[in-house]
């Protein structure tokens, strides 16, 4: 949390209804145009419950789906980002928000995104740019992601780094399934994984 959030949460700065929240908005945008904000994040409704979303001075630094706790995600990005985070637009966050709207409304393929990977390095960061390019309504094998990221032996490390995903959605770790086809586990439960794979299955074969 920003200093200045901090103070607004505290009551320091005073103001009731719609004003306050007004008041809040402004000063947090000006802390962030002065660079008092190092992450911005939005919450987002889709209809896969409300996500969160974040960016940082590369991009998308992270999207949290429905099942992670927003106050688990937000702590742990101040402990291994910076703890000066503030919920305030960014062009990077209207773009993202607009993006994913077009995606579950069916309009987008391809998201064209700037994206933050500070979250992730070496073999993971490999093997989440390799299932960035999965094309939509098309799958891939996690003994794939880990042959194309360079060590074809590290399937279970292959699948650690996509459990751990921080840009889902946007690198799309769902479009991954085992070797048997079975959609396997993620983040957001299987359900919504099988949800995903089917939606993107019937607009590619309409």
């Amino acid at each position: 949390m920003s200093e200045i959030e901090a103070r607004l949460a505290a009551g320091e700065v005073a103001g009731t209804g719609s004003n306050w929240e007004e008041i809040r908005t402004s000063l947090l945008r000006q802390a962030d145009r002065e660079g008092a904000i190092d992450l911005a994040y939005e919450r987002h409704d889709t209809p896969f419950g409300t996500m969160v979303i974040v960016a940082g001075e590369g991009g998308i630094l992270r999207i949290a789906l429905a099942a992670e706790p927003e106050t688990e995600v937000l702590t742990d990005l101040a402990r291994r980002v910076s703890p000066r985070i503030g919920r305030t637009g960014r062009d990077a966050l209207t773009d993202a928000r607009r993006q994913l709207d077009d995606y579950f409304g069916g309009e987008l393929r391809t998201f064209d995104l700037p994206l933050d990977w500070r979250l992730t390095r070496g073999f993971r960061r490999e093997v989440l740019h390799e299932t960035a390019a999965i094309p939509y309504g098309a799958t891939a094998s996690y003994a794939q992601m880990a042959r194309q990221a360079g060590s074809p032996r590290a399937v279970r490390a292959a699948g650690s780094a996509l459990a751990t995903n921080p840009l889902p959605i946007v690198v799309p770790c769902h479009r991954v399934l085992r070797s048997d086809g079975a959609v396997g586990s993620y983040l957001g439960g299987s359900p919504m994984k099988e949800s995903l794979l089917k939606m993107e299955r019937e607009r590619t074969a309409a």
